[in-house]
This record gives C-alpha cells, structure tokens and sequence, in this order.
C-alpha cells in the first residue's frame, strides 16, 4: 500500500519548483563571479530573485537592495536581505516537496512554535567580523578567492571559537574556510560547487546577523518512553563520523507516538573507515547495542528539540526487548507524528523522511538500482550506502522490501536505504546498517579485519603516548 502511495510523489513536477531553483540558480551564478562584477544578464538574475520576493515583507527591500548592488553598492544589507531572499526561495520550495511527500504518506506533521532565545551578549563585534568576510567573499565572487582572503577569515574563526554560544556558527565558518582553503586557487577549477557554497555563505550570513539565535538550539523538553528503531543512517567525513538513528518515540503514561531521531559524533581520521568507525562511537554502549541486537531502549527523560532531534544520553537509556524494525515501520511508522522543521533548515536538501517500501520490483542498469512501484520508477540511491555495515548495491537489488530515507535531491526524489529484507539463494536475508555497530558478523570482513589490525587501538596508543611525553 505504501509503495502505491510513494508513486504519487512521481507523478510530475510540482507548479513553481523549477522556476523558483532557476532563481536560485542565478543568484548562486552571480556569487560565482563577484557581486563587484554583474554584467547584464547577472544584474537581471538579482532583479529577477527579488521581483519574486515582491509579493512578501521582503519586497521592497529586495528590490532596493538588486538595485543598489547592480549599480556596484554593496551593504552589508543589501547582501543580508538577498540571503534572505535566496533562503526564503528554498523555504517554499521544501514545503512545497515536504506538503506532497506528507500528502502521498497521510502522514501528520506538528506545526512549527518558535522558541525564544537570547543573542549572545557582546557578541557585536564577533559577529561583525564575520559579516564582513562574507561581505568581502561575495564581493570577489568564488573565482576571485584566493589564500589571502581566506586566510583573512582566521582572527574571526578563532574569536567566535572562544565563545561557546558562538561555536555553531564559528564551525560553518571554519568549514567554508577549509572547503575554499582546499580549492584555491578557485580560479582554475573546472567546476565548482557553486550551490553548495552559497548555501554554506547564506546560512553563515543568516547566522550573524544582530539579534540572531546564538549557539544551539535550546532543548524544548524532556521525553520518557519507549524507542523503536527504524534505521541508522551513517554520516561519514575525512575528519568525522557521525550516525543518526531514525526510531519511534512511544511516550511514556501513553499519547501519541512521534518520529525523532538521535544523533551521535565522533572525530576521527581519513585512515579509519569501514566496520572500525563503530569503535569511535564506543562511548555510546547502550545504543550501539540496540543497533547491533535490533533491541527497543527505554530512555528516561532525554532532552528533545523543536525539531525532533533527541539530545542523547547513553546513560538514560537501558535495553528494552527485542524490536524488529520492519514490524515496527509496519505497525507504527503510519501513525507517528513527524516533528516540525526549523526555519533555516528548511531546505530541499534537508529532506529525510523515513518509510517503508514493500510490493516493488527492483531493478539494476548500468550500476543503478530503481524499484518499480507499480509503473512508477523510484530511484534508489545505493551511493549512500555506509562501508560500515553489510548494506551492498546487490543486496538492495534483490530486495523486496526496505526501510529507508525518502529525500529530494539532483531535481528527483530518491530512497536511501537503511534496511532491506531479501532472497539470496532461496534463503530470506534481512540486513541493516546497524549491524556491525558491535563488530561485523561477516566472516570475510572479520578475517579481513583481523589481518588489517585495530587501527583504532593502534592510533589511540600513538596518542596517549605522545601526551605521557
């Protein structure tokens, strides 16, 4: 039934989507070459982007500021209002993706309550700093980038680091440095992520304005009950892993059951990967355990934020019984409540609903994996699958059924698997990401990992040696 409902979503495009990404699209080509260097078609692109916003409180002061900028005065208001501009665009479009993907699930979503929160005070001139980077990175454009300019960012970053209410947006800043460090010189690349830089620049700019929320999010309660688990999806970087549990909250004393998700970080190396990232995580024993055993965690008073992300806490949790995730997406995933998305992050991008697929037929061309839902192709995003779990391209194309992550992406919705049930030699097989969160069961990966060594342990001594020195 699910499956049918999922063929609604590819049904066509939805009015105003891609019209509204081309205005994006031109904002983001400006930002490309400088905003010091609009030539006619790019001037238009400005004025295109804030003749959208005409209708809304924005609209005025969009089209001021697309003036102002192509007649080469730049404000840091008028960049301010632009980003806005540009972010609002992106809001629209999320919920227009969001409102169908919810329609074609039945699925409920809480409405969005603001929380209040406090600036950081004596943060003015930190955030000043940083506005004027930025100001100086739009006005050169990516390709005008070079070390200098970057490395003008430095004094900013290590401020804003010192400040803990500071640090969430002292880390985007570090990462746009790092990213823009890396390519330069920006000048000679052939392509260039020109979106994602714009975004990173957007939500920078955003972030430090006067009067923005400082640090992160306050949690805006505590929650006690039962959690079932439904997936981990793994988020690996050169210098970080970090896994996000998708489950369903059954509060305690009763009443509605709710999507949330629980996340956990570790940093790491670019020389640890695959079933040895679990071991960076082993501070979480508790929920590495209900991966590995597909066991429920009654958790005790675990802060939960607005936006459905549990806070966690390994030390609130114990290990419930045994809980299959395929009968928990069968039985509760319907009725949950899916929490409210944060204004900043509403983004298509930021996209991860999970569901459960049965009733396909799956199929590979070319390396690409597609499930058939009743005449409508579903693309399958195998490229996601972790290295550290037994999740493979040819599993998940003799499945028949999954539990993953719908998102939009690329101009297409796509399924992100995080559990597959299938048929391997006549016999049923059943793996999920989680898996290996306490060791790989895999007799070759064992034997493999066996030969290669902890590498972990191995680089953990290195340390602990250097610092008795």
């Amino acid at each position: 039934m699910l499956a049918v409902n999922l063929s609604e979503l590819l049904d066509g495009p939805l009015p105003g989507v891609e019209e509204a990404l081309d205005l994006v699209a031109g904002f983001d080509d400006a930002l490309v070459h400088g905003l010091s260097r609009l030539g006619e078609d790019r001037a238009a692109a400005l004025a295109a982007l804030a003749g959208a916003l005409a209708a809304g409180p924005l609209g005025v002061r969009a089209g001021e500021a697309a003036e102002k900028i192509a007649a080469g005065s730049i404000a840091d208001e008028h960049l301010s209002v632009l980003a806005g501009g540009r972010a609002a665009l992106f809001g629209a479009v999320h919920d227009a993706l969001l409102g169908r993907l919810d329609g074609a699930l039945a699925r409920a979503r809480a409405p969005w309550e603001a929380s209040p929160s406090a600036a950081s005070p004596g943060a003015d001139n930190l955030l000043a700093g940083c506005r004027s980077w930025l100001h100086e990175l739009a006005i050169a454009g990516w390709r005008g980038v070079d070390h200098d300019l970057v490395s003008a960012a430095d004094q900013t970053i290590e401020a804003l680091l010192a400040v803990p209410e500071l640090r969430r947006t002292a880390v985007l800043l570090d990462g746009l440095a790092a990213e823009l460090r890396a390519s330069s010189p920006i000048a000679t690349m052939e392509r260039l992520p020109a979106r994602r830089w714009a975004d990173l620049w957007t939500r920078a700019l955003l972030l430090s304005q006067p009067g923005a929320p400082a640090g992160a999010p306050e949690p805006a309660a505590t929650v006690s009950g039962r959690l079932l688990i439904l997936g981990v999806d793994v988020h690996e970087h050169a210098t970080a892993v970090q896994i996000q549990v998708h489950a369903v909250l059954e509060p305690a004393g009763g009443g509605t059951s709710r999507l949330v998700r629980a996340s956990v970080a570790a940093p790491k190396v670019d020389t640890i990967v695959g079933p040895a990232l679990w071991r960076l995580l082993q501070w979480h024993p508790v929920l590495l355990g209900a991966l590995a055993e597909h066991r429920s965690l009654d958790i005790t008073d675990q802060p939960l934020l607005d936006s459905g992300d549990l806070v966690w806490h390994d030390d609130r949790a114990e290990a419930g019984e045994p809980a299959d995730p395929f009968t928990t997406a069968r039985v509760l995933l319907g009725g949950a409540l899916a929490p409210a998305v944060p204004p900043l992050d509403r983004h298509p991008v930021r996209i991860s609903e999970p569901v459960l697929v049965e009733g396909y037929t799956a199929t590979t061309d070319g390396g690409e994996v597609t499930f058939d839902l009743g005449g409508q192709a579903l693309a399958v995003d195998v490229e996601r699958l972790p290295s550290c779990g037994p999740l493979t391209p040819e599993l998940v194309a003799a499945s028949t059924a999954c539990v993953g992550l719908i998102r939009w992406d690329g101009g297409r919705w796509a399924l992100q698997p995080l559990a597959v049930q299938a048929t391997v030699k006549r016999k049923p097989v059943t793996a999920h990401n989680g898996d290996w969160a306490l060791g790989p069961t895999d007799p070759k990966v064992m034997k493999a990992e066996a030969k290669a060594g902890d590498s972990v342990a191995v680089l953990r001594e290195r340390a602990g040696r250097l610092l008795r020195r």
